[in-house]
């Protein structure tokens, strides 16, 4: 049973859902701008110990961190927009409509 909701109430969780996604979009872009800074010192610091720019630049240890922290990117991505991010019901349903003209085709 679907609950109805005052348009104040509306405006209530429509706020809350813009907030989330706006703090979403501000640690993904917090996440890009450290971690491109912290990677950068990474590879220098590599390179003034003597490793040559590729060593460096393909050195594992120096990515590590966008790793970690994008598992946690992730699960808030999950929270903020569900968990089906790229297969929900529209994705279900155009597959759907895909096999059934695909059939048709081959009739």
């Amino acid at each position: 049973m679907k609950q109805q909701f005052t348009e104040e109430q509306q405006y209530i969780l429509a706020r809350k859902k813009v907030e989330k996604i706006s703090k979403f979009y501000k640690h993904l872009a917090t996440y890009l701008i450290i971690n491109t800074f912290l990677s950068a010192i990474f590879i220098v610091g590599d390179i003034n110990e003597g490793d040559t720019f590729n060593e460096a630049f393909f050195n594992w240890g120096n990515y590590k961190i966008w790793l970690y922290w994008g598992v946690g990117i992730l699960f808030q991505a999950i929270g903020t927009f569900g968990l089906p991010l790229f297969l929900n019901k529209d994705w279900e349903q155009r597959k759907i409509n895909q096999y059934l003209e695909e059939e048709k085709r081959k009739i």
